[in-house]
């Protein structure tokens, strides 16, 4: 069995209620593997992503006219007539999409100023927008990496330019999804705290995702026994590390990954039983006091 149905299959029979996808991600095969998965457990939903491409992709585009050839070697776009086709696209070999994410649109704005990357991201938005309308998808947001802490854009402002992507029309932006771990805490101090990015998407009524809450595995060398101890003893380093970004206020999805159900039983359990906000300030102060 492949490698991403594999993971997928393990976290479906855990309980999971989300599978967070991409078309570039298992080397650009990742919805063709899933599918038959997302067969057997109709009632998940699926959120996947449209900005990246790999290179066969971008081939393809090129070929179908979707891109330039200087737009297919930058390996990313948010051009509405690539939205439309790479959504078209994700359609197809998923069979059903909940939730369409912009991915990562601070990449696009290399060499932009803030207005044109908010144009770009706008008519992202409006292509989206015609999916929402059609029925064809359940809503769209933007999973970013650093968008929001670079400044590039805020949650009110994407929640504008939604506005406008849909006339006249109630907008169909309803997802944000941003890296939460005890690496990238600022979301997990600030919710604590009553702001924050986190904070400002849940109170507007978005489902909020956290991504990397092991920061691609690069925490848990960082998760000492005494570290785990304080945020619950007896768990795993990977279990500890994915408790503590779960239970940031303000969060509705943590996601992960594991290759075994025994894994993802593991990390199911810790996260029944989230941290109290006095607990997770805890672990943070300590943290920050190291």
């Amino acid at each position: 069995m492949r490698a991403v149905s594999q993971a997928a299959r393990a976290a479906l029979a855990a309980g999971s209620p989300w599978v967070d996808t991409a078309p570039n991600y298992g080397r650009g095969q990742a919805h063709e593997e899933l599918r038959p998965v997302l067969g057997e457990y109709p009632t998940v939903r699926v959120a996947t992503k449209t900005g990246f491409f790999t290179e066969e992709q971008g081939r393809s585009a090129l070929a179908e006219g979707v891109l330039t050839r200087e737009e297919a070697a930058g390996r990313h776009s948010l051009e509405r007539g690539f939205v439309r086709w790479q959504t078209e696209r994700s359609l197809a070999a998923l069979g059903r999409v909940d939730l369409v994410f912009v991915h990562n649109p601070e990449h696009h704005g290399h060499g932009l100023d803030r207005a044109a990357l908010h144009g770009r991201v706008r008519e992202a938005f409006t292509a989206l927008e015609e999916f929402a309308h059609a029925g064809r998808i359940g809503g769209y947001g933007v999973a970013t990496w650093s968008g929001l802490t670079s400044g590039a854009f805020s949650v009110a402002e994407l929640l504008a330019l939604a506005r406008q992507a849909a006339g006249s029309a109630e907008h169909h932006f309803t997802g944000m999804q941003m890296p939460v771990s005890l690496i990238m805490d600022a979301p997990i101090t600030q919710a604590l705290n009553g702001g924050g990015s986190l904070v400002q998407a849940k109170d507007a009524g978005l489902i909020t995702f956290g991504s990397a809450p092991l920061h691609g595995g690069e925490l848990l060398d960082a998760m000492t026994p005494e570290l785990v101890n304080l945020i619950r003893p007896g768990l795993s380093a990977a279990a500890a590390a994915l408790l503590a970004a779960g239970s940031c206020p303000g969060l509705d999805v943590v996601l992960t990954s594991a290759s075994t159900r025994e894994h993802w039983d593991d990390m199911a359990k810790a996260l029944a039983a989230p941290l109290t906000a006095q607990e997770l300030r805890r672990v943070t102060d300590e943290l920050a006091g190291e």
